[in-house]
């Protein structure tokens, strides 16, 4: 697809301001035409690693590397199993062993092509061989592209604690095409509409607001309409990761709203059970019970946030798993500090707060409340 093919919609371009680890996402539709050059112009690469998984192998992930192959770079594709399993230490070791095999050094770069768990165990591959190695993130999934393609967290899961061993690694670049979103399956497009949601709960009322509004238009993949969600989403993001990159201060603690919760429904329901989006509504739902118990807001705020999440067609409800083993899986938590549990919770739309001391019968009665 030539320039003057592509949709109508002007591109965005969002700044993340590290010093010299500053990048940019460039935001378009029709635009992963124009990777071989994105890629190229900012790191003349002559051999990529292209990470991808097996549902995006034949269509993003060849269209990526035949535009690559353009440039006179070898590009070597690794495929892996999609689903949050993958993940792990066993498959970073793969990837780790695949690049050897390939013959890949300090002058190779990563280009991710998926999403969230592509992204992720890419980026934590690009971090830790031959100690570092650029890297590219190209998010296939809304999820990715409003949240986990930005701010460099990558890593894998351990069995009872999610994203336990990681690096913070930032990527030189990130490419958004809405257009690749038209093939992504329902229930995962509806997934990366949570994250979304939770920018305009933690830090912008007035964002939150336009997606109330546009709601409709997000169900339909309104390309004017995802270009502008993406965009506010990563200049959010990028904001609080340019304050506080390495969670040091405690500001990048924000971005976890509904993901104590979440992460612990993830360990014990099993992960690949609930999708990560999934398991963030039902977090958000209960975090905002939890803050409603602590008089930190009124039923209203829930009320709001829930309709919006219930529109989207995300789930608010607990599943059928066991009080006393979230509440375990709570206290691996990496904002837990000494066995004292902590949560993300509002004082208002578009505003929230690291709470200490949280009880773990507040936190039982929050998980109760939306069983």
């Amino acid at each position: 697809m030539n320039s003057a093919e592509r949709p109508a919609g002007e591109p965005r371009k969002v700044e993340v301001s590290l010093g010299k680890r500053s990048y940019s996402i460039e935001i378009g539709t029709g635009n992963l035409a124009d990777v071989a050059s994105f890629v190229h112009d900012i790191s003349r690469a002559t051999h990529v690693v292209l990470v991808t998984d097996e549902h995006l192998e034949a269509t993003h992930a060849a269209t990526v590397a035949e535009r690559l192959d353009g440039t006179n770079a070898t590009v070597d594709m690794v495929v892996i199993e999609p689903g949050e399993e993958s993940k792990s230490i066993e498959m970073a070791e793969h990837l780790w062993e695949k690049m050897l095999e390939l013959g890949t050094d300090r002058k190779s770069v990563v280009v991710a092509v998926g999403g969230g768990v592509v992204g992720d165990l890419a980026g934590f591959a690009a971090a830790t061989f031959a100690r570092g190695l650029d890297f590219f993130q190209v998010p296939t999934t809304l999820l990715a592209q409003v949240d986990s393609s930005v701010g460099g967290k990558t890593g894998v899961n351990l069995p009872g604690a999610k994203n336990m061993v990681g690096a913070f690694w930032q990527p030189r670049g990130v490419l958004v095409d809405t257009a690749v979103l038209a093939t992504l399956p329902a229930r995962e497009y509806r997934a990366g509409l949570a994250e979304a949601v939770k920018y305009g709960v933690i830090l912008d009322a007035d964002f939150f607001a336009y997606l109330e509004t546009r709601r409709d238009g997000l169900i339909d993949r309104n390309d004017e309409v995802l270009r502008h969600v993406i965009a506010r989403s990563c200049e959010l993001k990028a904001q609080v990761v340019a304050a506080d990159e390495r969670e040091t201060s405690g500001r990048r603690a924000v971005l976890n709203y509904g993901h104590t919760f979440a992460h612990a429904i993830e360990a014990v329901n099993g992960y690949g059970e609930m999708l990560h989006g999934e398991a963030v509504a039902v977090g958000m739902a209960c975090a905002s019970r939890l803050a409603e118990r602590l008089g930190r807001v009124d039923a209203e705020f829930s009320r709001r946030q829930n309709a919006l999440l219930a529109h989207l067609g995300l789930p608010l409800v607990l599943p059928a798993v066991s009080i006393d083993r979230l509440l375990e899986a709570m206290q691996h938590d990496k904002k837990t500090e000494h066995g004292r549990l902590r949560f993300v919770l509002p004082t208002r739309l578009g505003h929230v707060e690291l709470v200490g001391n949280v009880s773990a019968d507040d936190a039982r009665w929050a998980l109760e409340s939306t069983k």
